[in-house]
């Protein structure tokens, strides 16, 4: 049963930095690829960036390049977003996902298992 748990949310201010975990189960992160997504209030959720089975990224949202980073820890089954330089705008709850393919996508509708998301709250 492939299951997925965001955690790391909170709320930080304008700048700084937050580490969010999507903790799998049901499978390796070595199969199947692994996305980050977001919702803001009252917007459609979008892709952010992706890892493929292979450990290679794909960014989806150019306004997080430079700033938003993904990586796995294979031996924990942990996949981990760094965001650093955060914005009022990256205010969202932010889930992780996976299609069960091991290539990524940065659609939503292409995913198939969610997790329940975690809320991050940029603000002074």
């Amino acid at each position: 049963q492939v299951q997925l748990v965001e955690s790391g949310g909170g709320l930080v201010q304008p700048a700084g930095s937050l580490s969010l975990s999507c903790a799998a189960s049901g499978f390796t992160l070595d199969s199947k690829a692994i996305g980050w997504f977001r919702q803001a209030p009252g917007k459609e959720r979008e892709g952010l960036l992706c890892m493929n089975r292979l450990g290679v990224n794909s960014y989806y949202l150019d306004s997080v390049k430079g700033r938003f980073t993904i990586s796995r820890d294979n031996a924990k089954n942990t996949v981990f977003l760094q965001m650093n330089s955060l914005k009022p705008e990256d205010t969202a709850v932010y889930y992780c996902a996976t299609s069960g393919a091991g290539y990524c996508s940065g659609s939503a509708n292409a995913m198939t298992y969610w997790g329940k998301g975690t809320l991050v709250t940029v603000s002074s």
